[in-house]
């Protein structure tokens, strides 16, 4: 898919699709602008509807970002921790080094200024993949093969507002934001996706071999609904 770049908003991805009749912009479940437009229509006129739109664009950004407050000391996903730091020069640096996630703040800012949060997500982001894929293909292997379920290879995504799928072929997506769930559900959502690799459905056979797999599967559903894949 082609890519515009913005100095304000990064990367913007183009959608073209016959059923558009004019052009939109949302934002993606990544909290990245995505534009979709009629097949023909030229790539001039995202950009300038990028330029009219500015204010309302910011808002739609800030309206879909997830409510989540950070705090120094927080736990970010299952062996990353975020600390600030006084900033030496009152501007603000995040990175990550090992373990840590660390901001350098100015005294008059905040974790959660608008900016400062844009930056930490990224590297948010970073770390969860990096835990996403030293933990998730071993659980996944090994829960395959405790219940006996064969696929074709793993995935990892952040840009999709669902946990995790598996294609008709055999290839099971898990999004990197599952490191921020329990184990046991993390473990829920893995044990669907491989039942899924039997039945492409929500069928009761399909509901019957998660239990066998999960008996509190459940429990695990409903607890799942009160969290959100976004990062």
């Amino acid at each position: 898919m082609p890519i515009i770049h913005d100095e304000e908003f990064g990367k913007i991805t183009i959608r073209r699709s016959a059923r558009a009749s004019q052009i939109r912009v949302s934002v993606a479940p990544d909290g990245k602008l995505r534009a979709s437009l009629p097949l023909y229509a030229p790539l001039f006129l995202v950009t300038r509807l990028l330029k009219a739109s500015r204010d309302e664009l910011r808002a739609m950004i800030v309206q879909s970002q997830p409510t989540e407050l950070y705090e120094s000391g927080m736990l970010i996903g299952k062996s990353h921790t975020l600390i600030t730091r006084p900033s030496p020069n009152n501007s603000h640096k995040v990175w990550r080094y090992g373990q840590q996630i660390i901001v350098s703040l100015p005294s008059n800012s905040t974790l959660n200024d608008p900016e400062i949060k844009r930056e930490l997500r990224e590297v948010i982001i970073s770390a969860l993949r990096i835990e996403a894929k030293s933990y998730l293909p071993k659980r996944l292997s090994f829960l395959a093969k405790k219940y006996d379920y064969h696929y074709d290879r793993v995935r990892f995504s952040h840009a999709s507002g669902r946990w995790g799928s598996c294609s008709t072929t055999g290839t099971i997506s898990l999004n990197i934001a599952l490191m921020k769930l329990p184990f046991e559900l993390i473990d829920y959502v893995i044990i669907h996706e491989l039942t899924h690799t039997r039945h492409m459905n929500h069928s009761h056979e399909f509901w019957t071999l998660v239990g066998h797999a999960d008996p509190d599967y459940k429990a695990h559903k409903r607890a799942l609904k009160q969290q959100s894949p976004s990062i």
